[in-house]
């Protein structure tokens, strides 16, 4: 049996600090210790620090005393739920002073020598870690997982990549949890859809063509396709639901796809990663599937649903794609990150 390892998250008090106590709870690897946030937070009991959102605060971290976000006291292994406000320069610093810092903040995404990861699609682009130390001059390094939509998106194509992506157009109908406590005013969204999520169609299009780049030695070659998103908020708790357009330069068929669809595995699946989904993209053959309420939560939240594969009159084919945004999009994804690198012997 193995020794655990001991982690920590920086910014534990918030949304996505409490999506990721929730997630590593029985983790089999790693071992939740250390808990870090604001100078107003540092210092008390962590059930005295926040205010808990998703049922009942777990009893393994109910009493840990919160930490100042400083290097000193903290395990090597941290999961960063800062805010974007404040996690360049902390992220930064913990990277320095030699701890592993695996991040859901956008800050660092789109770094030349900082990996974009997710395991089923670019596991390789870890490669850059060692030029990241060596320019920056750390001990420690940074990697990060996506965007909570971009995830989806990426994940419902990547058994298409085979196929050469020249063109997509995606529409996303995105949750109102992936805005956060207290997120959006309910006279804004019950029986409403907000068209527009500040920096997230950017976010979309650029982070995609680094997930599915090639590893070129110290750099990314972006996918060279367009990318188009059309991002919306709409009145669903969990679940991220992205509708796709796409062109491909080998025309496939119906078949080639549904085949690439059903036999798709990778690495997180071959090494049998304790957060890996024994099928990360399932098909839904019903006409009315993927739904959010139905089947974001299966799988662990870990997995992408996939449906409706057609025809398209003006691309080439278009889908529907689901993921649930706070686990697979945010928590889980960065935790599955930790684990692949663990695989790799980076957290030796």
């Amino acid at each position: 049996m193995q020794t655990r390892i001991e982690v920590g998250i920086l910014g534990a008090t918030g949304m996505v600090g409490q999506h990721f106590i929730k997630f590593l709870q029985g983790h089999p690897w790693f071992d939740l210790k250390w808990l870090g946030a604001s100078d107003r937070s540092a210092g008390k009991k962590y059930r005295d620090a926040m205010t808990w959102h998703l049922g009942v605060v777990p009893e393994t971290v109910a009493d840990l005393t919160v930490d100042d976000c400083k290097p000193g006291n903290a395990p090597r292994l941290l999961f960063s739920a800062m805010d974007a406000s404040v996690a360049t320069e902390i992220e930064r610093a913990f990277a320095q002073a030699g701890h592993v810092v695996v991040s859901n903040s956008r800050n660092h995404r789109m770094e030349q020598d900082v990996p974009l990861l997710v395991p089923e699609i670019n596991a390789d682009h870890l490669k850059l870690v060692p030029g990241q130390q060596r320019a920056r001059g750390w001990k420690g390094q940074i990697v990060t997982n996506p965007n909570c939509s971009t995830i989806v998106l990426t994940m419902g194509l990547a058994p298409m990549k085979q196929f050469g992506i020249r063109r997509l157009i995606c529409t996303t109908l995105q949750a109102i949890s992936g805005a956060g406590y207290p997120g959006v005013a309910s006279m804004d969204i019950v029986g409403n859809v907000i068209p527009f999520i500040g920096g997230e169609e950017e976010k979309m299009q650029q982070e995609t063509q680094k997930i599915m780049g090639e590893f070129r030695g110290d750099h990314i070659e972006p996918l060279a396709a367009k990318v188009s998103a059309h991002c919306n908020r709409v009145a669903v708790v969990d679940g991220h639901t992205v509708t796709v357009s796409v062109e491909f330069s080998s025309k496939p068929s119906e078949a080639d796809l549904r085949h690439a669809i059903d036999s798709f595995t990778a690495v997180p699946q071959e090494r049998a990663l304790p957060s890996a989904p024994p099928r990360p993209v399932i098909y839904m053959e019903e006409a009315n599937r993927p739904q959010p309420r139905k089947d974001a939560e299966r799988e662990r939240g870990m997995a992408a649903f996939v449906g409706r594969l057609r025809a398209c009159p003006a691309l080439d084919y278009k889908f529907i794609a689901l993921g649930h945004n706070t686990v697979r999009g945010a928590a889980g994804a960065a935790v599955l990150n930790a684990e692949l690198m663990h695989s790799e012997g980076m957290l030796d």
